[in-house]
């Protein structure tokens, strides 16, 4: 427990974000630092709260209290320990998860929510300034081996836990750099890739190999895959994303949201001097209100975009809690990011009825009209906006095309209707051996979910390697099970 009455003494504050016509001029992230006796301010009003239901809002079980408590009196280094026993990257769910754990924050009930997500960050941070993020090497090896295939943030949490309990450890990925959407997905401006970078070597000092450019099922037989590891865990994402298949989608300019995305990233990353994607000049229209549509958005103002337009299917939702969705329920509340608030327009409650063409057949138009609760149409109200870019950000649907399946296939893995690997209430896949987790299994979610399904598979999988496991598993089994219905 922190201060019990800090909740009584202090406001909710978080740091500033940079001027908007200063952050927008680069890439780096938009906060400015803050204070460390501001953050022991913010952790104070962690209150006694006897049940602390930010535990079960976190999907990774987070100590918050405890480290709370820790920051107070000072006690930095003390917290980073608490932090990484549940968390192996706090540095990015700091920065990346929309913090289900403040929505169930007891103080959240009829005042502002302790700051839980910006404290977790400070403490990472400043652990890695310190020094005291280091390498943790097995006691002994085991000789056993384990290929994890994908390295986003399940597959990455599940390669660090199997390495620090000795197990002989390969990352596959099919693109030139270890991370998946980490690297790629996310923009600079809401994690600079220096983070991922020292943590990618603290798992290669610890014995983690990562191998690249490798597409397991073509460039690593599944007969090479089974012959050379006693088992294996499936990480791969849900990537395949959704589609509007409405007329016109044939136009050229019209791109998914990671055919935008990626490119944008791999500028930053020095690879090329320019996107073959690239917003400058031009009328954009992102279609999805989520946290892709607003990466898409903060690039946009960020290569120049003469206007953004920003496109949801859904009714604007309240400023408040609703009572659909009552406290500790994630509440469907309208929401800024600092991407909203660097410009472009929300238009909710709208339907995208077709693309309109030049005679190039480029897309240089959107017809839309609105739509009411029932997502009817909403008859006169149709009308065109300019689109020189249409960028999809819709959200994902499957662990990946064609290709993908047939590896599935090929490996015994059966797939669901909703594109998803199968598996038990213990990880396990339709194969044996063959274990899944993050989005592969669970179809698109959160980061915080990733984690903790990747330290719950590896627990798995160290069972049915060593007979027993000691690592921890955040995830009760149920979960898996209800998840998978």
């Amino acid at each position: 427990m922190a201060d019990p009455t800090g909740f009584m003494k202090s406001d909710r504050e978080q740091p500033k974000r940079r001027p908007v016509q200063v952050r927008i001029s680069d890439w780096r992230e938009v906060y400015q630092p803050f204070a460390p006796e501001k953050i022991q301010t913010q952790a104070s009003r962690c209150m006694d709260c006897g049940i602390p239901f930010c535990h079960n809002g976190c999907p990774l079980g987070n100590l918050i209290p405890e480290w709370n408590d820790l920051v107070r009196t000072d006690n930095w280094r003390a917290a980073i320990d608490r932090l990484h026993a549940t968390n192996n990257f706090p540095e990015f769910t700091g920065r990346l998860c929309p913090a289900p754990c403040e929505a169930a924050c007891v103080l959240g009930i009829n005042s502002d929510a302790v700051t839980i997500k910006q404290v977790e960050v400070e403490i990472i941070d400043r652990a890695w300034e310190q020094g005291w993020v280091a390498p943790q090497i097995p006691e002994w090896l085991t000789g056993m081996k384990v290929a994890v295939v994908g390295s986003g943030p399940a597959g990455l949490a599940a390669a660090q836990q199997l390495t620090r309990a000795g197990h002989d450890v390969t990352v596959y990925e099919s693109a030139d750099r270890i991370g998946g959407l980490l690297r790629y997905g996310i923009p600079e401006f809401k994690m600079e890739k220096r983070h991922l970078d020292r943590r990618l070597a603290q798992m290669e000092a610890e014995g983690t190999r990562f191998v690249t450019g490798v597409r397991v099922g073509t460039d690593l037989s599944v007969e090479q895959l089974r012959s050379g590891f006693h088992a294996v865990v499936i990480a791969t994402g849900a990537t395949v994303p959704r589609d509007l298949p409405v007329p016109g989608r044939e136009l050229t300019g019209i791109y998914s949201a990671m055919e935008y995305l990626v490119p944008a990233n791999r500028v930053q990353l020095s690879d090329t001097d320019s996107s073959p994607i690239d917003a400058a000049g031009k009328h954009v229209v992102i279609i999805g209100g989520g946290d892709t549509g607003a990466d898409c958005l903060g690039t946009a103002h960020r290569q120049g975009a003469a206007s953004v337009v920003q496109l949801e299917i859904m009714p604007r939702p309240d400023d408040l809690r609703p009572v659909s969705t009552p406290w500790p329920t994630w509440p469907l509340i309208y929401r800024t990011s600092s991407a909203h608030e660097e410009g472009g327009e929300r238009l909710f409650a709208v339907n995208t009825e077709r693309f309109v063409g030049d005679e190039s057949g480029n897309v240089r138009a959107l017809a839309l009209h609105e739509v009411d609760s029932r997502f009817t149409k909403i008859e006169g109200t149709e009308r065109e906006i300019p689109a020189d870019l249409v960028l999809l950000a819709m959200g994902f649907v499957s662990t990946g095309g064609a290709a993908k399946g047939e590896f599935l296939d090929s490996l015994g893995v059966e797939v669901d209707s909703r594109g998803r690997a199968v598996r038990d209430a213990h990880w396990k896949s339709t194969a044996e051996g063959v274990f899944v987790a993050g989005d592969a299994g669970r179809g698109q979610s959160l980061i915080v979910w990733a984690i903790a399904e990747g330290r719950a598979a590896a627990a798995a999988v160290d069972a049915f390697l060593s007979g027993a496991s000691n690592l921890p598993a955040p995830i009760h089994p149920d979960t898996v099970a209800i998840a998978a219905r």
